[in-house]
């Protein structure tokens, strides 16, 4: 286990002062975004209220009050969590492959430390989960730093209060990073990390035997894919209730993740020789 550690502390190394350039755009754009969001709505009001002559409340039932939903909808609040997703989806393949690039293959070099070769692929699994979830929890601070930065902004009686839960109910896209309950919360990353599970296996197979990997690489996915979505085409021919849904959802994707580890496990020992 010390040797998975290690591992896991160097590879989250190789990518920390890129992880700190994503965490600064997500922080400088999200908070630029609150204070436009807050200066357009309250130009409106002015607008309509010193120039227009018209009422508070006659502008508020017209326009509506101003809430973090609004912020959370804004193109400066979606840029860097778009960014942030393509570049953690880019690094999943570029964590095993840049290993293998150059003269010097590093990758060698790991399969040769004095550990089980399993512990390389949990240590960079785990980076990219440690990754995801440091960034997650960055969001759900953002939105409680974003609601002072609302009230500093904005009079209370233009602003509709919000906490974290109800901001990503309003936003789709805030709902699948922040799911309302605990029990969507782990099916959502549990989903996502047997996800990466699968990919990396892909990868291995890839390398294992290239150009004729690549096809069964292809394949692994496909199956591995529809065997985990086959529940949405059962839903109309098994009649379960959902928390009988929820407990076939949580054995395939313990079978589907248990399957990618053991070919892991084969290909790192048998088939990718040092």
């Amino acid at each position: 286990m010390k040797s998975y550690f290690r591992l896991t502390e160097f590879e989250l190394g190789r990518f920390f002062t890129f992880y700190l350039v994503l965490i600064g755009l997500t922080i400088v754009s999200q908070i630029i975004g609150v204070i436009v969001v807050s200066k357009e709505y309250m130009n409106e009001a002015n607008k309509m209220i010193y120039q227009e002559g018209l009422s508070k409340q006659a502008f508020i039932d017209q326009q509506g009050m101003i809430s973090l939903a609004d912020w959370a909808n804004s193109k400066l609040f979606l840029a860097p969590i778009a960014v942030c997703a393509v570049t953690l989806l880019i690094y999943m393949f570029l964590i095993w492959y840049r290993d293998w690039l150059g003269k010097n293959t590093f990758i060698y070099r790991l399969l040769m430390l004095p550990t089980q070769r399993i512990h390389l692929f949990f240590a960079k699994a785990t980076t990219i989960f440690m990754m995801v979830l440091g960034l997650v929890a960055l969001q759900a601070f953002l939105i409680y730093i974003a609601g002072i930065v609302l009230e500093w902004m904005v009079p209370n009686e233009f602003m509709q209060a919000m906490g974290v839960s109800e901001v990503s109910f309003t936003a789709m896209h805030l709902y699948m990073i922040l799911p309302a309950t605990f029990t969507e919360f782990v099916l959502y990353y549990g989903t996502g990390f047997m996800l990466v599970f699968v990919f990396f296996t892909a990868i291995l197979i890839e390398r294992s035997y290239r150009w004729k990997g690549l096809l069964f690489a292809i394949g692994y996915v496909a199956v591995a894919t529809a065997m985990f979505m086959s529940l949405i085409f059962l839903r109309d021919v098994l009649p379960l209730y959902p928390v009988e849904w929820l407990i076939l959802q949580i054995i395939l994707g313990i079978i589907v993740t248990a399957s990618s580890i053991f070919m892991s496990h084969y290909l790192l020992t048998k088939k990718i020789t040092v």
